[in-house]
């Protein structure tokens, strides 16, 4: 008559140690752009990652990377990956800042209409025209570098117009407003569809480059744990992305609405790279080349920027779980290389 009461009395403990678990889980406003290269979130996400490092994650989009650093430096976000381009202006300008980890790398291209494709072969011919780039992307630091290498005067030589997205570039370029237009993937894709096509990569003016780099405000450091929890998340993430295409793209296609096609040869692009560390190394490289192009002043010293304990830990701990895994091994060897100063 007993065993009844006793049922009920575990079943009702068992929902509240569940219910328990669920207060205790720590909410986090992430921000990311509807971009193949962002998949790593969509993924931690929906595959439950984040849940299994105790963060509850609530995924907050934005149209480019100048609105969502906006939104860190205010504290509407707790964290974001917003190209490499914003979060150096805002710390070159002053803005408490620190990198703690990336998302992606290259994956910017220049598109032409196809009768302008055998005129605009290289960053020289671009001298004299019409350039729609997005305000703060990447590419757009990478191109005004690559015009100053060739002697090319970007705030006198050529028209940069700042686009509020993708979509707009690509309107801008097959309406003939401007010559050329710099978008990040997977748009260079569906710029090809729609018949522009892609005539120079920013990975060829900066192999390696970095972008979307993991930034937060330097206060949320002092939060525990929470940085080497989510960083775990997001290294799971680019561990299951690269083992899992048919799951992987089933989550990007929750945020990114594209074709699945299109999604698919975005995200295992050769021209996307996947790293989730801090790429010092590239970053660093990023900057001089900023400050060069004289796209920002760089008086401000770089080194502070960087906040590497989170990832470090997290990656080690990753690592000795699955000591034996090639992907952790891998892992480990590229924050050696990338990750110093």
């Amino acid at each position: 008559m007993r065993t009844k009461p006793l049922i009920r009395a575990g079943l009702a403990a068992l929902a509240l140690a569940f219910a328990s678990g669920a207060a205790l889980a720590e909410s986090l406003k992430v921000g990311y752009l509807p971009v193949t290269g962002h998949a790593k979130f969509f993924v931690a996400k929906e595959q439950g990652f984040f849940k299994q490092e105790g963060l509850d994650v609530e995924l907050v989009e934005f149209v480019n990377s100048a609105d969502g650093l906006n939104a860190v430096v205010a504290n509407k976000l707790d964290i974001g990956a917003f190209g490499t381009t914003a979060p150096l202006v805002h710390y070159s300008r002053g803005a408490d800042l620190k990198i703690i980890g990336g998302i992606m790398g290259e994956d910017a291209a220049i598109i032409v209409k196809p009768e302008n494709a055998d005129k605009i072969r290289s960053v020289a011919d671009l001298k004299g025209k019409k350039i729609a780039t997005i305000r703060l992307a990447t590419g757009d630091a990478v191109l005004r570098a690559a015009l100053k290498d060739q002697k090319i005067d970007w705030k006198k030589d050529v028209e940069i117009f700042e686009l509020k997205s993708p979509p707009a570039v690509l309107e801008a370029v097959k309406s003939g407003q401007v010559d050329a237009g710099v978008t990040w993937g997977p748009h260079d894709i569906r710029a090809e569809r729609q018949g522009l096509k892609v005539v120079i990569r920013t990975g060829e003016l900066q192999p390696g480059h970095p972008c979307c780099r993991l930034v937060v405000k330097s206060e949320r450091l002092k939060e525990g744990d929470t940085w080497d929890r989510f960083l775990r998340a997001i290294l799971k993430a680019e561990k299951f992305a690269a083992q899992n295409r048919k799951e992987t793209i089933d989550a990007i296609q929750k945020y990114v609405k594209l074709d699945r096609d299109i999604l698919e040869q975005g995200y295992y692009s050769p021209h996307l790279e996947q790293g989730t560390d801090p790429n010092v190394k590239g970053t660093q490289k990023f900057w001089t080349t900023m400050v060069s192009s004289e796209f920002i002043e760089g008086s401000r010293p770089l080194q502070p920027a960087f906040a590497l304990d989170p990832y470090h830990r997290a990656l080690q701990g990753l690592a000795k779980e699955q000591p034996n895994d090639p992907f952790w091994k891998q892992k480990l060897k590229a924050e050696q290389e990338r990750n110093v100063l």
